[in-house]
């Protein structure tokens, strides 16, 4: 049974990994590489404007806070829990995962090509700008924690964790910083690496490994998914409508159309948030088990 259990675990995590590649250069193809992905993130990002002096005060904290000193103690604060918990391991591989989801991020910032459509001329000599790196910080941070709470805490972390790496992507189009296609791509890039982080952790398992299905969280899993489905669901309908008006420039589209492509980009941001964070979820009790063996 535990090796059959390992065996379906592992099959699954590597179906999450493939997954979450195909869809980040599914996403980079249509909203890089395609004029109509141009204009959507366009008319998403104009739409920032709509009550911005409201909410500048919390977006900059938001985004000040995530900087290289604070990532370096982020991460020595998950490698501690981790150690002072007894998982050498666990501290070794979530260090891993932060840090490679963050260098991946800034590799394919750097290596991927933006080609200038004559969408939004006012940025074009900016380049690529996918995946976000503020959100990477604030996805990688997050999943970190998650991993190395204890069982009894880690529905509740997965909760919070999920609405940090949310707000910190909508913070990013909130600022002007980057398109709803940025932060998207780089919780994409972290789910990513959260899947090599389960691999590794089962690799480092031994044979007698003890797993509690009590530890299955699955009450704070179904609200994720279920915040998820939502807001992913919410997010089509806005793309669709917007859809609609792309023949139109984006300054001269009415206030309505710009706050719907602005607030459907941020439920779509938050809906892959949470359900990245219900993903952890699901296997987060196999690869970090009570006892490791």
């Amino acid at each position: 049974m535990p090796g059959r259990r390992s065996g379906t675990t592992i099959g699954w995590l590597v179906l999450l990994l493939a997954g979450q590649v195909l869809a980040l250069v599914a996403l980079w193809r249509f909203a890089v590489r395609t004029r109509r992905g141009q204009l959507l993130d366009t008319i998403a990002l104009t739409g920032n404007t709509i009550g911005q002096q409201r909410i500048d005060g919390l977006v900059d904290t938001i985004l000040s806070a995530m900087s290289v000193v604070s990532l370096l103690a982020a991460t020595a604060v998950i490698g501690f829990i981790a150690l002072i918990r007894g998982r050498i391991a666990l501290a070794v591989v979530t260090t891993l995962l932060i840090a490679g989801a963050n260098v991946t991020t800034q590799v394919l910032k750097h290596f991927l090509y933006r080609p200038d459509l004559g969408v939004d001329p006012d940025r074009a000599a900016v380049g690529n700008t996918l995946p976000s790196g503020h959100a990477t910080v604030a996805a990688s941070v997050a999943v970190a924690l998650v991993l190395v709470l204890p069982p009894r805490v880690r529905g509740w972390g997965a909760l919070v964790a999920a609405g940090y790496a949310a707000l910190a992507g909508v913070a990013t189009l909130s600022a002007g910083w980057h398109r709803p296609s940025d932060a998207v791509a780089a919780l994409l890039v972290v789910g990513g690496w959260a899947a090599v982080a389960g691999l590794l952790l089962l690799f480092v398992q031994g044979a007698d490994a003890q797993v509690e299905p009590g530890d299955k969280h699955r009450i704070a899993t179904t609200i994720l998914v279920l915040a998820g489905v939502f807001l992913v669901a919410a997010a089509a309908v806005a793309l669709t409508l917007t859809g609609d008006v792309l023949s139109v420039p984006p300054e001269q589209l009415s206030r309505r159309r710009l706050l719907v492509a602005y607030a459907g980009s941020a439920a779509g941001i938050a809906g892959v948030a949470s359900l990245l964070m219900a993903l952890v979820l699901t296997t987060v009790h196999r690869v970090v088990p009570r006892h490791t063996g």
